[in-house]
């Protein structure tokens, strides 16, 4: 009977350890977003039903510093990506100061990046691009304000990080647009794979995306 006690006690033991390990792990894996995942208003109709294996397209602009700065650089790279404009006086200012923390967080390693594209590129010049990062404090070297053709812009938030809904892609980011105040943070691992969303303006959130930075830089 003692035999059959410690027996029971020793499997139910290894039974527990099992699902304990299990969860720690599930809590360790972010999920990986595909469209399939995402609001179907968000996504185009060819891409709505996919259901594995979304990467974040190519892309180059020019950042603050003047210079391409685009997938090449990104290679082997985690980075979050925003997308704002330099004169908007609502969630922007929330934003990038949340951003900032992210970047104090991260500061110095090279293996983290952070991509703020804009939507109004006809007044984000890279002057105005530069004026708004020196006033962000923003490392040239990690934090990257991006400014090029609009409707490049428009098209990677539409059909790479799901940002944009088609009435606001349609309207190439009419300033008046619910689009231009998305308050989302993208976050993309190494393999160009969507690895969150993140409420930019939300300081609980934020500090969830630097945990989830930290748990992509340890899977590297």
């Amino acid at each position: 009977m003692r035999v059959l006690l410690v027996a029971l006690i020793f499997v139910a033991g290894v039974i527990i350890a099992y699902f304990l390990t299990n969860s720690s792990s599930d809590e360790k894996t972010l999920k990986i977003y595909n469209p399939i995942d995402v609001e179907s208003e968000m996504v185009d109709e060819d891409l709505v039903r996919k259901g594995f294996g979304h990467t974040i397209q190519e892309f180059s602009f020019t950042d603050q510093t003047g210079k391409n700065y685009g997938s090449k650089d990104l290679k082997g790279k985690i980075y979050v990506a925003e997308y704002f404009f330099t004169t908007c006086g609502t969630i922007c200012p929330k934003m990038n100061a949340e951003m900032q923390r992210v970047q104090e967080a991260l500061k110095g390693n090279d293996q983290f990046k952070i991509l703020s594209f804009t939507v109004d590129p006809e007044t984000d010049t890279v002057a105005q691009m530069k004026n708004y990062a020196d006033g962000h404090g923003a490392d040239p070297l990690q934090w990257h304000f991006l400014t090029g053709e609009k409707k490049d812009l428009y098209q990677l938030a539409r059909r790479s990080f799901f940002v944009l809904k088609p009435a606001e892609a349609a309207n190439q980011g009419d300033v008046g647009s619910d689009f231009i105040h998305t308050n989302y943070f993208v976050l993309v691992d190494t393999k160009k794979r969507i690895r969150g969303y993140y409420d930019g303006t939300n300081p609980v959130e934020v500090d969830k995306l630097i945990g989830d930075i930290k748990k992509l830089l340890e899977e590297k």
